[in-house]
């Protein structure tokens, strides 16, 4: 057992580059993947059905999304195309200068009115194993923080066409890489400077764990910091476009603030522990450092509103 442990380490050390080059390589490839083919992975995942079949994208969101392309000023507007997804809040994926070009998914929400909220009451949401009311008065309060003026509508897909057009899947698929080549330069530097690179191996083994926690740690570091950099790049070229998409950002995410709020009242215990009281989300798990928060977002299209850079 000892033997194998040593060639493997010896391999290991003697094809410590193409090694690295192949597992970064791999690495990538996993994360970016379904962004390479986003019709045949995220578009399955997200795309809204109706008696069985793929729902279509009605005419009037068709119409809207065209639009934020030609204000957006987008150069190859047929590299991006939108399909009806579930859920309350556009989705996307895949970047617009490879072959598959992005996918936006737009729910059904985005076509409901205050007169006519048909995209919302007619579908059953169980909280905590009930059936939403929606007449009740915390029912008419998610309700209306899912009705989006046509201003919020388009700035929320101008986000996301911002986010896709800015290559943000490609910088997040590059983050674990990054991370797994620092871990190993963290091996070496630390062998180096201590003088290991001959010393006992258990000594060695215990420079590798250091360097893989650190390389973690830098991980979602890294990650979370990239996220809140893309959040507020997204944000702010979306509200830039005309003061009304400033104006819907505000909307937008003011009603998203209202509808977790909501949210919380409704579940209950699971909704304190999901969202806070002032409407943002709770980091996903323990290891998630920081977390974008919706009252930022908010704040940041509000000052430029106030400074009229808009």
């Amino acid at each position: 057992m000892a033997s194998r442990f040593l060639r493997l380490s010896v391999f290991i050390q003697k094809y410590r580059t193409p090694l690295l080059l192949v597992g970064c390589g791999g690495v990538f490839s996993a994360k970016f993947f379904y962004h390479v083919f986003p019709d045949h992975t995220y578009r399955k995942l997200y795309q809204a059905w109706y008696k069985g079949k793929p729902a279509s994208l009605s005419e009037k969101l068709e119409n809207v999304f065209q639009e934020v392309l030609k204000d957006s000023a987008v150069s190859s507007p047929k590299t991006f195309s939108a399909f009806a997804s579930f859920g309350f809040l556009p989705v996307g994926a895949g970047v617009p200068w490879l072959p598959s070009g992005a996918q936006i998914g737009l729910p059904a929400n985005f076509n409901s009115t205050t007169e006519e909220p048909a995209g919302i009451t007619n579908r059953t949401i169980l909280i905590n194993g009930k059936e939403l009311e929606w007449d009740s008065d915390l029912g008419i309060a998610l309700k209306n923080s899912l009705v989006f003026s046509p201003e919020a509508q388009k700035f929320a897909i101008a986000r996301e066409v911002a986010r896709l057009g800015a290559g943000g899947p490609v910088f997040h698929a590059a983050v674990a890489p990054a991370c797994l080549a620092g871990a190993c330069i963290y091996s070496v530097a630390l062998k180096q400077i201590f003088g290991l690179q001959a010393g006992s191996i258990i000594f060695r083994v215990g420079v590798n764990v250091v360097a893989l926690g650190l390389g973690v740690v830098s991980y979602f570091m890294t990650s979370d910091a990239l996220t809140q950099w893309l959040d507020y790049s997204s944000d702010h070229r979306a509200a830039c476009l005309s003061s009304d998409y400033a104006k819907g950002g505000l909307e937008f995410y003011e009603k998203i603030l209202i509808r977790n709020k909501t949210l919380r009242s409704l579940m209950g215990p699971k909704g304190q522990e999901m969202y806070t009281p002032s409407g943002n989300l709770f980091p996903g798990h323990l290891l998630q450092l920081r977390h974008t928060t919706y009252t930022s977002r908010r704040d940041g299209i509000l000052n430029l509103l106030k400074n009229e850079k808009v």
